[in-house]
């Protein structure tokens, strides 16, 4: 694929790149979101976001566990009204404060909620990764098109301006033509239990699923291209841990340009980064991908922004395009074109083939 045809499926032109979604509006112009799925991400980082959106606000929760509805109720001062199970998620329809839903469940369920969701006209946002299939992925797609609602894949680090610059600096080559990628986010995480770590139904895989998305999403977006081949190598050392899933997982991407980008994502190593070799000089990001500061560099010069909150400007961007009914940068596609190359990665893992990808 042609590196104008991705820019203008991903919305990742430079006129996007300067975040165009900053900006304040009265308080009226505000939407109301519902987290649907209360575990550790929605408790201590998606909730405490809300205080620094502005243009979102936590309208409603949705849960399996009653105990957690009476303490998010009484905690964020929502009303009852605004309080929904897994058996009565669909009556939100009828809730005219709560105009999206956030699905932050397990992989396996993201589409059946957003669909759900999507069919009760309410707009989407889904964690990353979008689901564990293509197949899947595309059916979340199809439910917001036919209901006419907007879908965003958790994608924070495309909202992050550490992370725009270097997009910016790949895709204008500032530097030149990129020629190498590497990038690794990894974590010590065999001991979890976890369904990450426990259940690869739920999780469609280990650390590739879980962090790795992020590495293959950063070269892709600081190409502005996606893979046209995939090569791949899976390594397991400790036998009795992360059942029917990967615990080591490298891969190579290749690009249409010839820039090359080597990944690896574990969860028995500490890494946590993103370097950028071009033509004519190197950037890149360390640490990278975690929730805290990311700290990039551009030759010698060193850049980061310590105020910025990920997980608010990815709501409240997508908050915007709600209320002006613009595009949506990190869309559904996008998720869908991660999950075509997660499927590949796995693929050439499995088989040891260089494997195609057709776009």
């Amino acid at each position: 694929m042609k590196r104008r045809t991705f820019l203008q499926q991903t919305s990742l032109a430079s006129a996007a790149i300067a975040m165009p979604w900053i900006r304040r509006l009265p308080d009226d112009r505000k939407i109301g979101i519902a987290l649907l799925g209360l575990g550790n991400y929605a408790t201590n980082l998606l909730a405490p976001s809300f205080a620094y959106t502005k243009h979102c606000y936590l309208a409603g929760v949705v849960t399996g566990t009653p105990s957690k509805a009476k303490e998010w109720m009484a905690k964020h001062q929502l009303p009852a009204t605004s309080v929904y199970n897994y058996d009565n998620f669909d009556e939100i329809r009828n809730n005219d404060a709560i105009q999206a839903v956030y699905v932050v469940t397990p992989n396996a369920l993201h589409s059946p909620f957003a669909i759900r969701a999507a069919q009760a006209d309410k707009h989407v946002l889904c964690e990353k990764p979008m689901e564990v299939s293509v197949e899947r992925a595309q059916s979340m797609i199809d439910a917001c098109e036919a209901a006419g609602v907007k879908l965003q894949i958790g994608y924070r680090c495309q909202y992050d301006p550490t992370h725009r610059e270097i997009m910016r600096l790949g895709q204008e080559q500032v530097d030149g033509p990129v020629k190498v990628i590497d990038s690794h986010f990894s974590f010590y995480g065999v001991n979890g239990s976890n369904w990450r770590f426990t259940d690869p139904k739920l999780s469609g895989g280990g650390p590739l699923m879980d962090i790795g998305v992020y590495c293959m999403n950063a070269a892709r977006y600081t190409t502005g291209e996606n893979p046209v081949a995939i090569t791949a190598q899976s390594f397991k050392t400790v036998l009795d841990k992360l059942p029917g899933m990967e615990e080591t997982i490298s891969w190579q991407m290749e690009f249409p340009s010839g820039a090359m980008a080597n990944c690896t994502s574990s969860y028995m190593a500490n890494a946590n980064y993103i370097k950028v070799h071009a033509e004519k000089g190197g950037f890149g990001i360390e640490p990278a991908f975690s929730y805290d500061t990311s700290l990039g560099y551009h030759g010698k010069e060193k850049f980061s922004h310590p105020e910025h909150h990920q997980q608010a400007a990815q709501m409240d961007a997508f908050a915007l395009n709600v209320l002006d009914n613009t595009p949506v940068i990190a869309d559904g596609k996008e998720g869908w074109r991660d999950m075509k190359v997660i499927e590949a990665i796995y693929e050439a893992a499995r088989t040891g083939s260089r494997i195609k990808i057709n776009w």
